[in-house]
């Protein structure tokens, strides 16, 4: 077997034909506009993690960079509201990651966003300036790392990808200046935002143990008409 899907491109539009494992869970958005839809989307349960921290970390690096708070209220502020969407991030996509064989990338992800955490608040709170001046590398650097690791157990290349946009831009920092906080926002949260709207390949080596045989039936059924959709 290919180790990256010699069928799937890295991004492409939403397929319609999911799997059980992620329509569990799943909701959908529609604006409509008379008869004409102005927009319509569904968003899976993974879906719907890249939407939280994607919004949490835009508004987060925003809030230090455009509000005159002080970096004890920040480092509480950010330390309270990670720590919940590492909850909420967990609770959404431990059936899928179970179905998936992929418990173990959560754990990454907790690890790393608790890990930028205490460093972020060690930083503040014992006064290193070393950790203050680079916060913006810091965390960028921690996403590509679990960019990194999740596309080489998801086999994706699209999470290559977003890894390669986070090392870039911490070579790119200088030339952002006094707004180094905004553009990691952008980047981290933007890259996330992304990541909700497309579809990324991935290739699955999960035996789905714990899909009943009407469920894996029906997997197979939606796999044919993916298929048949390429």
């Amino acid at each position: 077997m290919a180790f990256f899907s010699s069928t799937e491109p890295p991004f492409r539009t939403k397929q319609d034909a999911l799997d059980f494992q992620d329509l569990w869970g799943a909701w959908s958005l529609e604006f409509r506009l008379g008869q004409q839809t102005l927009f319509a989307a569904r968003y899976t349960r993974v879906d719907q993690v890249f939407l939280l921290w994607g919004l949490l970390s835009i508004s987060l690096f925003a809030i230090g960079q455009l509000l005159p708070l002080s970096w004890s209220t920040q480092a509480v502020a950010g330390s309270v509201l990670t720590v919940l969407g590492t909850i909420g991030m967990s609770a959404l996509t431990i059936f899928w990651a179970k179905v998936e064989s992929l418990a173990w990338l959560i754990h990454l992800w907790v690890a790393l966003m608790l890990l930028g955490v205490l460093l972020t608040d060690y930083g503040i709170w014992c006064g290193s300036s070393l950790i203050l001046m680079h916060l913006c590398p810091l965390w960028l650097g921690l996403s590509a790392i679990g960019y990194l690791i999740t596309g080489s157990g998801l086999r994706s290349r699209a999470f290559l990808i977003i890894a390669g946009i986070h090392l870039g831009s911490i070579c790119l920092l200088p030339l952002m200046a006094t707004w180094q906080f905004l553009g990691t926002g952008i980047v981290i949260g933007g890259s996330l935002l992304l990541l909700a709207q497309v579809q990324w390949d991935m290739n699955s080596e999960s035996d789905y143990l714990l899909l009943s045989e009407a469920q894996k039936t029906f997997n197979q059924q939606q796999l044919k008409l993916r298929q048949g959709n390429q």
